[in-house]
């Protein structure tokens, strides 16, 4: 497969959410309907860009493997074709969700991170769904709970909760900043 892009982004070594702040940035300097290649080597990148992508209305092209990078194709959209970024209404930080957690409420948390970040720390109770699995995955989730949905810093998990929002999930929770700053018990695989 040969896509021409009309430019190149250079993201690789960068943790999320790097590869998604640098597109942003990026992506303003790109004609409507040009064509921009996203080189990353974060395996979550794919999943985020593609999200992104689609609450943007940006169209998301695909992904193509090229050894360990990932070589990320995504067409500018016109201003007729984007929106706003939208960001979950509900919100909650660490605290809170301590709280909750400290106090035994039934509540689940989703953790959307990718399965390696999972394994090298996580609260103990939360359950594991990588954003890009999400969707395939959802019945997995008790629309009856309160979902306290965590990524590392609060990006992924804000994609993830406003998927849940689309799809009937009335007690969604984007917990912030994330993983990344959390203090709490940890469980490793």
């Amino acid at each position: 497969m040969s896509i021409i892009a009309d430019e190149i982004l250079d993201a690789k070594g960068l943790a999320c959410p790097m590869p998604i702040v640098r597109t942003k940035k990026a992506i303003t300097n790109l004609d409507p309907g040009k064509v921009m290649e996203v080189q990353a080597t974060d395996k979550g990148s794919t999943a985020d860009l593609k999200a992104w992508s689609e609450s943007t209305g940006h169209q998301y092209l695909g992904t193509v493997e090229d050894g360990e990078v990932l070589k990320h194709y995504i067409r500018r959209a016109s201003e007729s074709e984007t929106s706003e970024e939208t960001r979950h209404d509900t919100v909650a930080d660490l605290e809170e969700l301590r709280s909750k957690l400290d106090g035994n409420e039934d509540i689940m948390v989703l953790d959307v991170r990718e399965p390696a970040e999972y394994a090298f720390g996580h609260i103990p109770s939360a359950v594991n769904i990588p954003l890009g699995e999400l969707e395939g995955r959802m019945e997995e989730l008790d629309k009856d709970k309160d979902i306290h949905v965590i990524c590392r810093t609060g990006s992924r998990s804000d994609l993830a909760a406003q998927k849940l929002a689309e799809k009937g999930f009335g007690r969604v929770i984007n917990v912030v900043p994330g993983m990344a700053k959390w203090d709490g018990p940890q469980d490793k695989n």
